[in-house]
């Protein structure tokens, strides 16, 4: 009974053997088995031209070497131009961009002074000695009585004698002998003062008095011009806190009138403050004012028009050389440097500013070395609140290392708390250290120029002027008989002491300079794909391609390496097990193309464990790795 149901059963089932894998099967990860059928693979597959010409002409050598000399030049070729086109986008060109606006303008605001220092009750006694001392030495110089002009009284010279540190002097200078040899059968056309060989200077030391030089001019006139302006700094400077204003403060006195599109001003549009060299100054329309003023229309009726006194009376005249007045056009947030952009105004003369708003904007970071508000800049806004602008920075580093060197500020410039200003009862040595620092602050050895960057938006206004007699011959009886009922205008000679000023925009047009990227990024790859594209004829795609087939050359080289040092360094102690697990390596740790296939031993005989071989074993007939059927069939069992 049993014996016929076992033969009914029939046979058992035969050990299902695992399929061996074909060639047109492919694993998850595959890799070629050398260089030269990757590089093969490469040539007869990629989208880049020529490439194929490779392989299509492998059994003739000469082409082969041709199209691949020649594809290898164009290589070479298409890089050179990758290097220009990149080192073009890292050096950051620009471009200008220029548009023109049309629209309501803010008018800028204008400060005029009134081109003469005052003399202040508080310092009054020490500009009167240094008048009288004025006045000794011109006469002892020039042989010039100014005591009518400096209106001082006569003093004698016994008196005079050692009130003042740093008297001005003459100095001999030595004839220049070879100047004078090769000019002297020519006429002389830089000839010296009077045709002498001498300068007029004043000399300065130290605090020690081991280094003195003498602060020495060519000009007569110039040299009594800053000698006296260099004690007068030190009397102003005597001045605490802000100085006084004068008893002429008042705007009637020096604007007799004011008018702004056609409305008189008044005390809320205007901001006074005092220049040490240009006297009393006023702002108009700063950005401290309420409302600013706006241009809605072009032209002189629809300006600033001011009408002004000239005239001179109890004011410096050693200080100031010139009569008129002093005017500059600047920004609402910007301090009125008259130095360096003011104008002056010529007496009895209309004088008619035309103006026109221009706008830059420069790019930072990589493209231009300027600054968005001057913070990252390293020297310290003193004229805080104000903008940063570059003269803002260079007087306020001047001013800085004047503290920092010469241990007192100087008074042309703002300061900071608790320093003093320079007088040399208290810093005998300033005039010393403030002629030297100025030396070098003009040849840029103190660094001023070169911290000090330019803003990244800067306004500028266009100015030109134009000029006409006023008031007419036939107009200025009338005009001066107004002038002298309403504003107490008395003077010998009117025409020297007035003056009218009118300015106004020419157009509301203004121009904006902007600067943009010229090569931008997307430009760069354009550009690098046009020359991809030159070159080879291929798209995006080609360069993954190259990117695909380097990765390839890095893993078989690394597979290689892998082999050869399994091979170099198998240690062969490590027994028949060992040699099963470089034979047949699992299937979840390496591709299933790689491993052995086992033949499995014939019935009835014992499996008998394989000899030790040093690997790498035969890759030809690698495959998948049977699970072992039969306990005998177990390597790791001697």
């Amino acid at each position: 009974m049993k014996e016929d149901k076992l033969e009914e059963l029939g046979p058992g089932p035969e050990p299902v053997v695992p399929q061996q894998p074909t060639e047109e099967e492919e694993a998850l990860i595959e890799f070629h088995r050398s260089y030269r059928e990757l590089f093969q693979f490469f040539c007869s597959n990629t989208t880049i031209h020529g490439a194929i010409r490779l392989v299509c002409s492998q059994h003739n050598r000469m082409k082969t070497v041709f199209w691949a000399v020649l594809w290898l030049c164009a290589f070479g070729m298409m890089y050179w131009q990758f290097g220009l086109l990149f080192g073009e986008y890292f050096s950051y060109p620009i471009s200008l961009n220029i548009n023109l606006n049309s629209d309501k303008l803010v008018f800028p605001a204008v400060t005029v002074c009134t081109l003469n220092p005052y003399r202040y009750k508080e310092i009054k006694e020490g500009l009167e000695e240094l008048d009288r001392i004025t006045e000794q030495t011109l006469f002892d110089l020039y042989k010039y009585n100014s005591s009518k002009a400096l209106g001082g009284h006569p003093r004698s010279r016994r008196d005079l004698q050692g009130s003042l540190p740093h008297p001005l002097e003459r100095l001999q200078v030595p004839p220049a002998r070879s100047q004078r040899s090769v000019s002297s059968s020519m006429q002389d056309n830089n000839p010296q003062v009077n045709r002498k060989d001498w300068k007029i200077g004043f000399q300065l030391c130290n605090q020690n008095k081991s280094d003195c030089f003498y602060q020495t001019y060519s000009s007569g006139v110039d040299a009594v011009r800053e000698w006296y302006r260099f004690h007068y700094i030190n009397i102003l400077a005597r001045l605490t806190g802000i100085p006084p204003a004068p008893e002429e403060d008042a705007l009637g006195n020096f604007i007799f009138a004011c008018r702004f599109n056609q409305e008189s001003c008044n005390q809320a549009n205007y901001t006074h403050f005092h220049h040490p060299v240009y006297g009393n100054c006023y702002t108009f329309n700063h950005k401290n004012n309420s409302h600013l003023w706006m241009s809605s229309m072009p032209g002189i009726n629809n300006g600033l028009s001011l009408m002004l006194r000239t005239e001179q009376k109890d004011f410096i005249p050693l200080l100031s050389t010139v009569t008129g007045a002093r005017v500059m056009v600047h920004g609402q947030d910007e301090p009125a440097f008259m130095d360096d952009g003011g104008f002056n105004l010529r007496p009895g003369v209309e004088t008619s500013i035309s103006m026109r708003k221009e706008a830059l904007d420069r790019l930072g970071g990589d493209y231009s070395d300027c600054t968005q508000n001057g913070s990252d800049v390293p020297v310290e806004n003193l004229y805080h609140p104000a903008n940063y602008t570059q003269q803002v920075c260079i007087h306020s580093c001047f001013q800085e290392n004047m503290i920092q060197k010469c241990g007192c500020a100087y008074i042309f410039y703002p300061s900071r708390k608790g320093v003093e200003f320079c007088d040399y009862r208290k810093h005998n040595s300033w005039g010393y250290c403030y002629y030297k620092l100025l030396d070098a602050f003009s040849s840029d050895r103190l660094g001023c120029f070169t911290k000090c960057r330019k803003p990244c938006s800067v306004t500028s206004y266009q100015l030109s002027a134009g000029y006409s007699r006023w008031p007419s011959v036939t107009s200025q009886d009338w005009v001066f008989k107004m002038l002298s009922q309403q504003n107490n205008y008395t003077s010998t000679n009117k025409r020297d002491g007035v003056a009218k000023l009118n300015i106004f925009f020419r157009e509301l047009n203004y121009k904006t300079n902007s600067e943009s990227p010229s090569v931008t990024m997307v430009t760069l790859l354009s550009n690098l794909g046009s020359q991809w594209s030159l070159w080879f004829g291929s798209s995006v795609l080609s360069v993954v391609e190259m990117a695909e087939l380097v990765f390839d050359l890095l893993v078989i080289t690394f597979l290689m390496l892998l082999r050869r040092f399994r091979s170099r360094y198998w240690a062969p102690g490590r027994g028949a097990r060992g040699a099963g697990e470089v034979a047949c390596t699992p299937v979840s740790s390496f591709p299933s193309r790689f491993c052995p296939h086992p033949s499995s031993p014939p019935p009835g005989l014992a499996a008998t464990p394989p000899a030790l071989a040093a690997p790498p074993p035969a890759y030809a007939t690698l495959g998948h790795c049977p699970p072992p059927t039969d306990p005998a069939y177990d390597l790791g069992d001697p």
